[in-house]
């Protein structure tokens, strides 16, 4: 049975530490002080430990890897005969929220690790983007967490308008929890913190201008994150928070800020894609032919269901549009590991000579 050192991890336990970390770090084999990591710079770490708060290097596969540091993970860190402190090894992620990297490669891009709730965050004063609520809902609930929609400036929000707005993140995502909150008010802090409560890890999604950084400093009491004004013509605003941090709030919980995003790639999401159109989903299921394209075909009950009303049209397009999203994804990543297979069994014949 693996001995839970509560007591002397009593700095960790703050960060999320527990009889389950324990006992992977005893699974893991891994001879090094436990830490989280609190920022992720390029090949460097900020780690809290026990012991206090380290710069740890990443070796350069690992920084290379599928197993990259993200803010939010557990590591071990080693320190060397020359005094160079090192990540030694992840524990194994609880969960991890991941979004295809906007570069042309196409590869997978980690945002954080480790994460129970993910906030969604919607500023009242720009237009409400149901594909991009959908996008943000996908990634979260393929993450392993809970997904939460936080409507942020409710004070300016004109009369009737939040009401409107729980409606229609209601018809997206049923059953999604929406959090009303205003800096100026104090509206919703309690309800975040209530979430986090018992040292348990919150991300913040949103485009650049939502309010996030605004949020984390009401959260915090104090200004920690810096903020920018938007601009009035369009409500956007620049990226103010450049790195993924893992904050502590004062009532325990704990969050990270990330910088804006623009582009939410998807990443080996069917089954949340799945969940978040479970009312096409649903409705694909009674279609007479089991590999019906929802177009012409007799007996499609997807075409019935925008028929009647019951399903929006547009909403069925932006499905299929992530559908072909996910599988040119997997075609891509298919010829990519064919071609490294062929490289690799090239150069293994070479050296047979």
């Amino acid at each position: 049975m693996t001995t839970v050192h509560q007591v002397e991890r009593s700095a960790i336990v703050h960060l999320g530490w527990d009889a389950e970390w324990e006992a992977t770090l005893g699974e893991s084999g891994a001879t090094g002080e436990p830490g989280r990591l609190i920022r992720v710079e390029r090949g460097e770490s900020d780690v809290m430990t026990d012991s206090g708060e380290v710069r740890a290097q990443s070796d350069s596969l690992r920084s290379q890897s599928d197993l990259a540091p993200v803010t939010g993970d557990w590591a071990t860190i080693v320190i060397d005969e020359d005094g160079n402190t090192t990540i030694e090894q992840l524990l194994e992620r609880r969960t991890v929220l991941v979004r295809r990297d906007p570069g042309e490669r196409g590869e997978e891009q980690p945002l954080s690790a480790n994460v129970d709730v993910v906030f969604l965050v919607h500023g009242v004063d720009r237009p409400f983007r149901a594909g991009k609520l959908e996008r943000f809902l996908v990634l979260a609930w393929n993450s392993g967490a809970t997904p939460v929609v936080i409507l942020t400036k409710a004070d300016l929000a004109k009369p009737g308008e939040i009401d409107d707005l729980v409606g229609l993140i209601d018809a997206v995502g049923p059953g999604v929890e929406v959090i009303t909150a205003s800096v100026e008010t104090d509206e919703g802090l309690d309800e975040v913190n209530r979430l986090l409560a018992g040292h348990r890890t919150g991300t913040l999604l949103g485009e650049s201008g939502a309010g996030k950084s605004t949020l984390v400093n009401a959260l915090l009491g104090e200004e920690m994150q810096e903020t920018q004004e938007v601009r009035p013509s369009d409500a956007k605003g620049r990226h103010t928070t450049i790195t993924r941090d893992l904050l502590v709030l004062p009532d325990g919980g704990l969050l990270i800020d990330t910088p804006g995003i623009r582009a939410v790639g998807l990443w080996d999401a069917k089954d949340a894609l799945e969940r978040v159109f479970a009312d096409i989903t649903a409705a694909a299921d009674e279609c007479r032919f089991g590999d019906c394209a929802h177009g012409k075909e007799p007996g499609c009950a997807v075409v019935a269901g925008m028929e009647s009303g019951d399903i929006d049209p547009r909403r069925v397009d932006r499905y299929r549009a992530m559908q072909a999203e996910l599988a040119e994804l997997e075609a891509r990543v298919t010829a990519r590991e064919r071609s490294n297979n062929k490289r690799s069994n090239t150069k293994r014949g070479r050296r047979r000579r």
